[in-house]
């Protein structure tokens, strides 16, 4: 990768940012973080960001990417080796599901958002069903499609970290009788680019956060 001064405009929180900061710490990346305040957003990011999200990726003074799906991709194929499988139709179905991944992430907000307990139990069985789909996909094995980590592995990676704090305070055992997203889970946790990709601060932040939300779950914590 030629001389860069990659800088990660970020938050705290965003799983999204996450993705982003796990792919770069798997390909060795050098780069620059600075999070922002996303209810206060600075001028300076509603110019760099046409989509008002994080995170974005600053590669040089006219170059911006945003999008952390994109981010990743481009990080991924500007550097040595791939975190993508070499199989087309693999390569594919990860991104597919990938794609699931984000669905999941919407269903994760709407279950910290809901106001009453009826609500919150039937989306987290709307996530759990989801997840029944993913544990029909995996191998079994360490990450996704064995033993070496991909792209997909980044971005399921803070999906699973939701759960580790919502487990703490409840007992929704969402994958009791999914061994194979367990493992999966249990193995990412222990990467050593999933552990970086958050402040040592993080549970405590959430969990400020879902208070603030004023749901079924901040009355949990």
């Amino acid at each position: 990768m030629k001389s860069q001064n990659l800088h990660l405009i970020a938050h705290a929180l965003c799983p999204y940012v996450q993705r982003s900061v796990i792919t770069l710490k798997e390909k060795n990346i050098t780069y620059s973080r600075t999070d922002i305040n996303l209810a206060k957003k600075p001028e300076w990011f509603k110019q760099k960001s046409p989509m008002g999200k994080v995170p974005i990726l600053l590669v040089d003074e006219k170059h911006t990417l945003f999008e952390s799906a994109i981010i990743c991709e481009y990080l991924n194929e500007v550097t040595p080796g791939s975190l993508h499988p070499t199989d087309s139709f693999e390569k594919a179905h990860h991104r597919a599901w990938i794609e699931f991944g984000s669905n999941i992430l919407n269903n994760i907000a709407s279950l910290y958002n809901a106001k009453d307990k009826l609500h919150f139990q039937n989306i987290h069985t709307e996530i759990q069903g989801k997840f029944k789909y993913v544990e029909n996909e995996l191998s079994g094995r360490s990450f996704f499609s064995g033993e070496k980590f991909h792209l997909i592995d980044a971005a399921y990676a803070p999906i699973f970290r939701y759960f580790d704090v919502f487990d703490t305070f409840t007992h929704l055992n969402t994958f009791s009788e999914l061994p194979k997203c367990l493992l999966w889970r249990n193995a990412l946790k222990q990467r050593q680019s999933v552990q970086q990709a958050v402040s040592q601060d993080y549970s405590e932040l959430l969990k400020s956060f879902l208070v603030e939300r004023k749901s079924y779950l901040s009355k949990l914590i």
